[in-house]
């Protein structure tokens, strides 16, 4: 799929990985627009073509007094108004056949949840808006797999899909990345990696989340060094309060580091 479909997508002809980042779940109008901003200016300055993320709501939760949102318009409304300030693509993710067509009016790309990749139904949906639809990778399948929810997506009239691997369930309470599945992933489609979401330690007894967000550059770099086309990385000013995925999100500080260090490693890869 050309990059170039995506509104407003800058930097295409630089021949880097595209870049998916924010935080995890909007959490205000305020916190979304700091972190794009900052986030842009990186971008800009590496010529990284960047796709603002932000969860209008968190469907996902380990506990039920788990935060889920601020509310599904008003979380949209903010995604809306970051793509208009900046000028940029957004994506944010679904749960039901219903956000498909609720999301599709405020974002560039839908973002079809692991857990829920399989769900024939909301994949379709996702498809029919004629939006890019990102598929991530179940931590319960193979990356051959993954050829199958590409399919429902091209079935559906829809060209525009991309493949994310976020891991796989390794043992009760940690996740691994098989870095085997870059290629065989890319015959299907682009292929993302999520960096942060790969290092999760799901299942904890507490009922929150942990992480191992030490690992990042380590991930990230294997991804780049193994051509995969874009990365994912959540990103947040404090992610110690953060309040969805502190654990495994990379402090935004931390940010242009790491993107300038793969951005080198990505051209010396383009050059062998």
């Amino acid at each position: 799929m050309d990059l170039k479909l995506i509104p407003n997508i800058k930097h295409t002809d630089s021949n880097n990985f595209f870049l998916l980042a924010g935080p995890c779940a909007i959490e205000s109008e305020e916190m979304a627009m700091r972190i794009a901003e900052k986030v842009i200016t990186i971008t800009d300055k590496l010529e990284i073509p960047y796709i603002f993320k932000g969860s209008f709501k968190k469907a996902n939760r380990s506990r039920i007094d788990s935060f889920t949102g601020i509310g599904d318009e008003k979380a949209l409304k903010i995604l809306r108004k970051v793509s208009e300030t900046f000028n940029i693509p957004t994506v944010t993710d679904i749960h039901e056949v219903s956000d498909a067509y609720k999301a599709a009016e405020y974002v560039d790309v839908l973002q079809i949840p692991a857990f829920l990749v399989r769900q024939t139904d909301l994949v379709v949906a996702a498809a029919k808006t004629g939006k890019v639809v990102n598929l991530k990778k179940g931590q319960f399948m193979s990356p051959e797999a993954m050829q199958h929810a590409v399919k429902k997506v091209h079935d559906a009239g829809n060209e525009k899909a991309w493949i994310t691997d976020r891991g796989t369930m390794f043992g009760y309470q940690d996740m691994i990345v098989d870095f085997r599945g870059i290629p065989t992933m890319r015959q299907y489609a682009p292929t993302v990696l999520d960096v942060t979401h790969s290092l999760q330690q799901p299942n904890q007894s507490s009922g929150v989340t942990g992480g191992r967000p030490d690992m990042i550059e380590t991930i990230a770099r294997a991804g780049v060094v193994n051509n995969v086309d874009g990365l994912f990385i959540e990103t947040h000013f404090d992610p110690a309060n953060a309040k969805s995925d502190g654990a495994n999100m990379l402090h935004l500080d931390y940010l242009e580091k790491l993107l300038t260090n793969l951005v080198t490693i990505r051209k010396t890869i383009t050059n062998l």
